[in-house]
């Protein structure tokens, strides 16, 4: 058989095409190392081992490490160790310390204190690990700084070098190991430095920063996101021991739009609202959701009277004592402070003056449709017929209301009734020093009609500092943050002022009684003041004062967690009070 040479096969040549792995693709274009820096396209990272531990430490000691203002690389290497070979090394080490101190005692010298200490730990450490009650560890941790340039570098450096001296700790960069000491930060479980330090059970738990809390239940509204862990908030606070919140917040920082979200959200699920709203926020929500707006003023034909009585009472129950209780207290805040016989009078006054209307201490005659409560006016002439010194002087203090420039505010039957789903009172076009007083009257009304009837509520009071000024009506608001609970009423207060808020004891035990509190972004000036109340954390301090617009903490129960303020483009229609975009609104 004979081969042709000269005819060759036409066979087509096969191209080789070099197969990318995982490697090749996550790999960085260029890598530089340097003595004290890794230089990785384009960016540069430091690593730094911590060598020194402090002696005591408390839970959550490394917050301040994990909330740094800064991107962070952090890992921790955790080793257990046998407990005999670590008992047998710790009587080698106790054995040594012991024949130091007995030496430096024998030359009379000094005792060395650090080696005093030393020994005592070491001593206690023993003990721990014969009774079983510690375990021994091995622990490394590492923190790597990524940074876009090298200034920006060093000075993050210097930073977080701060940050761990100001928790007793010494950090080291891994010079000339910055390539393992960026590979041993990274989430692959290698530790290539090994630079580990000794560690019992309990200080080895106190190293754990990651526990995040949840708030996630099963009914309930949403409030926001968990900043945590990006987690729902949500939460139903009728569940609570009482259903009352407080909310703190600067001027701007959201409070308002967090209230107005709420009060949307609950109103879905069947709770009444009731607001009280000084500056006329609450309009275009009320608007929008059908409720009723009441403008309450010295001309609006919207009048309340402050002699009410609940409609509906129990079986054999007298409101007649503890209303002329509580008109006292207005009457103080009306008419200013009394003394002994003034304050006498004024009892005996007000008692009289139901009687003329046929109600008396007989629970019969509060229930009586034929019989319409007392005005101001009627007090005032009962105090005129008195004909005594101190009642003159109490009539002349009240003429105002009645004749005067203030006259028709206070002295005129009630043409209200609570009956829509969500009511707000307006209290924007009063005079600033009226507007005390037309809160606590308002107030006292509201409390007054949701007696008779028991219903899923929450009463809102915006600016509640200017209840807390005056101590009559501080007081009134205490004893309706106690007594809410009872008529199925959730209470809460909104205040910019935190200072005349939480000047008195009244304002912290309002806190006290409400099982719901939420701290949106503060002041500098304020943030000592809630810090000592709340017991925050120097990283929630920081929190505080650096978050955004709805923003802040939100404590619920024994439980608190960062909160982000979310609401749907159909709510923040409805809730935003932003000028620019109400004017932009305007102009469409």
């Amino acid at each position: 058989m004979k081969l042709n040479l000269f005819n060759k096969p036409n066979v087509q040549e096969e191209k080789i095409i070099p197969q990318l792995t995982l490697e090749d693709v996550l790999a960085p274009s260029e890598m530089e190392a340097n003595f004290n820096n890794l230089r990785i396209a384009g960016r540069f990272f430091r690593t730094y081992f911590v060598s020194d531990y402090p002696r005591f430490v408390e839970l959550n000691w490394l917050e301040p490490l994990i909330s740094f203002d800064h991107s962070l690389l952090i890992s921790m290497f955790i080793y257990p160790s046998e407990s005999s070979g670590v008992l047998d090394e710790l009587k080698r080490k106790v054995a040594e310390m012991e024949a130091t101190i007995q030496t430096d005692f024998e030359r009379g010298r000094a005792m060395d204190p650090v080696v005093e200490v030393a020994l005592e730990d070491a001593r206690a450490l023993q003990d721990q690990l014969v009774r079983g009650v510690e375990r021994f560890f091995q622990f490394s941790l590492y923190v790597t700084i990524p940074s876009s340039s090298k200034e920006e570098l060093h000075n993050t450096s210097k930073l977080v070098e701060s940050t761990l001296a100001s928790l007793s700790m010494s950090a080291k960069p891994t010079t000339l190991q910055m390539e393992d000491g960026f590979l041993s930060s990274l989430p692959l479980g290698q530790d290539l430095l090994n630079l580990t330090h000794n560690m019992d059970t309990t200080s080895l738990a106190t190293t754990f920063p990651f526990a995040s809390s949840e708030l996630t239940a099963n009914e309930g509204i949403m409030y926001g996101i968990n900043e945590h862990n990006d987690s729902l908030i949500l939460f139903d606070r009728f569940s609570l021991e009482n259903a009352n919140s407080v909310i703190f917040a600067k001027a701007g920082a959201g409070k308002s739009y967090f209230v107005k979200l709420e009060a949307l959200r609950s109103l879905m699920f069947g709770t009444e609202i009731i607001i009280i709203d000084p500056e006329q926020e609450y309009l275009p929500l009320s608007q929008a959701v059908g409720g009723e707006y009441i403008d309450f003023s010295a001309s609006s034909p919207i009048k309340i009277n402050p002699f009410d009585l609940p409609t509906e009472l129990s079986s054999g129950e007298n409101e007649l004592g503890r209303k002329i209780l509580s008109l006292t207290a207005f009457l103080k805040i009306v008419l200013g402070s009394f003394n002994a016989q003034e304050a006498a009078i004024l009892d005996r006054s007000l008692k009289q003056t139901y009687q003329l209307k046929g109600i008396t201490d007989d629970p019969k005659t509060q229930l009586n449709p034929l019989a319409s409560p007392p005005l101001m006016e009627d007090l005032y002439k009962v105090l005129i017929g008195m004909e005594e010194p101190a009642a003159m002087e109490l009539a002349a203090r009240l003429e105002r209301f009645i004749k005067g420039s203030l006259s028709g505010i206070f002295s005129a039957q009630s043409n209200i009734d609570i009956k829509n789903s969500f009511t707000v009172f307006s209290v924007r076009n009063l005079p600033d020093q009226l507007r005390p007083l037309a809160i606590h009257m308002i107030l006292d009304f509201v409390w007054t009609k949701i007696r008779g009837t028991l219903k899923k509520r929450l009463m809102i009071v915006d600016e509640a500092w200017y209840l807390m000024r005056n101590p009559d009506s501080a007081e009134f608001l205490v004893d309706l943050a106690k007594r809410a609970r009872k008529y199925y009423l959730g209470l809460t207060t909104v205040t910019q002022d935190i200072e005349d808020f939480l000047a008195t004891e009244r304002g912290k035990e309002i806190i006290s009684n409400s099982s719901i509190q939420v701290l949106l972004k503060q002041a500098p000036v304020s943030i000592d003041l809630l810090a000592e109340v709340f017991n925050l954390s120097e990283g929630e301090q920081r929190l505080l004062l650096s978050e955004g617009i709805g923003q802040g903490l939100f404590f619920a129960g024994n439980t608190h967690v960062a909160m982000r303020v979310v609401a749907s483009p159909q709510e923040h229609q409805l809730i935003t009070t932003n000028p620019q975009e109400l004017l932009a609104r305007q102009n469409v």
